[in-house]
């Protein structure tokens, strides 16, 4: 080959490289990064996109080159000289490829490997899935739950995932990690979160009508602030003084996101007004605290007329431990009969 047709290939290439790399970096592809997990992951990322750059780079020249250099004359209908293949070339675009996708599949595995491995002062978190909510439960806080997944910031957690109906996938963009809910299996992932902030979980697999609608949020705290919230809820939900112990759960479950109660400043609108809980309990014809209890544990036993059905997760009977279950309706059945 001629150096000028050298100095083409490789001017072209430079150009198509350039073009390449200028969208790969000047675009936001990717949110912020607030995990150690991210930060190795975006290494794998972007080791994979420089490999596809380079790639790209070459095709695109040889290509474009040819498309100039060895194009037909307009009036040429003649068949082109019959090639019978190079076997250089062809070991070379064999090895070079082998190359390329084992060293991609070996920076993986050590990704992978380094994201599992465990540490050992690591936080356990029971995350629980379930159409078209999640809950957090803490075990090391006398079983606190929530609806919104609390985590110290530079410290590993382990979140265990157990799915009550269908498969769900738990995703947190920031982190760059995501990881399926069986039923009948639980699943595990390791995160150690890197930046304060508020992310949002969602839900990465279609699991049903309401799927769009199943997400929570990720919040990353300081280390010293997230022990302060773990022990004061926990100290909350077991005290002896119920009104205090079920505005914990009250407010630890999202249910001021559906629900108003003038006790608790809530004021949703998707599910029935909790100061209005004594005349729907005679409606249904049941005592006020047995109609609570119903309500939470059996969601669908009773549905308050202009409220659809299958709308409040029906996992609050299990995830939510006796003492907490009995607070919540004491502090129910207290705020309601005020009003």
């Amino acid at each position: 080959m001629r150096r000028g047709s050298i100095a083409s290939l490789v001017g072209i290439g430079i150009v198509s490289g350039g073009i390449a790399a200028a969208v790969a970096l000047a675009l936001p592809w990717l949110p912020v990064s607030a995990s150690k997990e991210a930060g190795r992951t975006d290494f794998e990322f972007w080791f994979v996109v420089t490999i596809c750059i380079v790639i790209f780079s070459i095709v695109s020249a040889v290509m474009l080159y040819s498309v100039v250099r060895f194009r037909a004359a307009p009036d040429d209908d003649s068949d082109g000289p019959p090639i019978h293949g190079h076997t250089g070339l062809e070991i070379t675009w064999t090895l070079i490829p082998t190359v390329l996708v084992t060293a991609i599949g070996i920076t993986s595995a050590i990704v992978l490997s380094r994201n599992d491995a465990s540490a050992k002062n690591a936080l356990e978190v029971d995350v629980v899935a379930q159409q078209f909510t999640w809950t957090f439960r803490y075990p090391e806080a006398n079983g606190l739950t929530s609806a919104t997944l609390m985590l110290p910031r530079d410290r590993q957690t382990l979140l265990r995932f157990e799915s009550k109906d269908v498969i769900h996938s738990f995703f947190v963009a920031e982190f760059r990690l995501t990881q399926d809910t069986v039923p009948g299996i639980t699943t595990s992932l390791r995160v150690t979160p890197t930046r304060d902030g508020s992310y949002p979980v969602i839900c990465h697999e279609l699991c049903g009508l309401g799927h769009a609608t199943m997400r929570s949020t990720a919040v990353v705290m300081e280390p010293a602030a997230f022990d302060k919230w773990l022990n004061g809820q926990s100290k909350a939900v077991t005290s002896g003084n119920p009104g205090t112990a079920g505005a914990a759960v009250f407010k630890n479950n999202g249910c001021a996101a559906c629900h108003t109660l003038a006790a608790a400043a809530a004021k949703g609108t998707v599910g029935p007004d909790l100061d209005k809980l004594p005349a729907e309990a005679q409606q249904a014809g049941k005592p006020l605290a047995d109609f609570i209890r119903t309500s939470i544990t059996d969601p669908n036993a009773y549905i308050q007329p202009g409220y659809p059905r299958n709308v409040m997760p029906q996992t609050f009977g299990k995830a939510l431990s006796k003492q907490q279950l009995d607070s919540l309706v004491s502090y129910l059945t207290s705020s309601s009969k005020g009003k």
